[in-house]
């Protein structure tokens, strides 16, 4: 209520609401946008989904396992051997594997980072050398050395009624900014054993690296860190690096 110049009082007009329908449509669109952005650039830099199409990494990744891969390995946290890495195709390693037809809804959720439709564009393998690293299969007990150093395994599957998996014999050392990778199910693993023929050739360059996974998220039953085992690799030295 105000009074004016002649004393007398009268009372305020009620101001109309702004807004209305028109503006919480508005905000609205702009959260969603906003949500979307955040999902785009935590997806480029920080953190990708994936799912396991492949038994290759069992029994620590089961087929249709969902995980969590960090983006920021290896540029700016570096790789460990033992850690889980998911990595594009080097040239040839998915040659022969049916190509699996993305819908244009499963395109757009993979390309803003709310989906993983594109998993099977891309491997998943345990590191077992980083560059330098003299890598060898197998010794008496059919266990690999590395650097010399034997190394006890215990996340790799072996067959019912088999000590080791099937020895697959090599000798390799570890060229520069590259790694030697491993499926811990050796016995069905396509991985740097059986690709030295291919066009990529058997190491994956840390250019090709999407990140480490280190969370399995769904099935909830699976919730669980993933290990790189560092007792594992614990005893073995770092090598000198050759450029090639």
């Amino acid at each position: 209520m105000t009074v004016n110049l002649l004393g007398s009082r009268k009372r305020d007009k009620p101001r109309p609401k702004k807004g209305g329908p028109l503006r919480f449509v508005r905000d609205l669109v702009i959260i969603v946008i906003a949500a979307l952005l955040i999902s785009f650039l935590i997806k480029s830099f920080l953190f990708r989904s994936f799912y396991i199409p492949s038994g290759s990494m069992e029994n620590t990744l089961q087929i249709n396992d969902r995980i969590i891969v960090n983006e920021l390995v290896p540029n700016v946290v570096p790789l460990e051997r033992g850690d889980v890495v998911v990595f594009k195709d080097p040239g040839g390693w998915l040659e022969g594997t049916p190509v699996v037809e993305q819908s244009p809804l499963d395109a757009a959720l993979t390309f803003i980072g709310l989906g993983a439709g594109d998993s099977n564009d891309h491997l998943i393998k345990r590191v077992i050398g980083l560059p330098g690293d003299h890598v060898v299969c197998c010794n008496a007990n059919g266990q690999l050395t590395v650097n010399g150093v034997t190394l006890a395994e215990p996340y790799v599957k072996v067959a019912s009624g088999a000590k080791v998996p099937t020895v697959v014999p090599f000798d390799i050392t570890v060229p520069a900014k590259s790694l030697w990778v491993m499926g811990d199910n050796r016995d069905n693993s396509r991985d740097s054993r059986y690709n030295t023929d291919s066009s990529g050739g058997p190491y994956v360059p840390y250019s090709d690296v999407v990140g480490r996974a280190f969370v399995i998220t769904f099935p909830v039953n699976r919730w669980t860190w993933l290990d790189n085992y560092p007792s594992v690799f614990g005893d073995v030295k770092d090598a000198k690096v050759v450029s090639k």
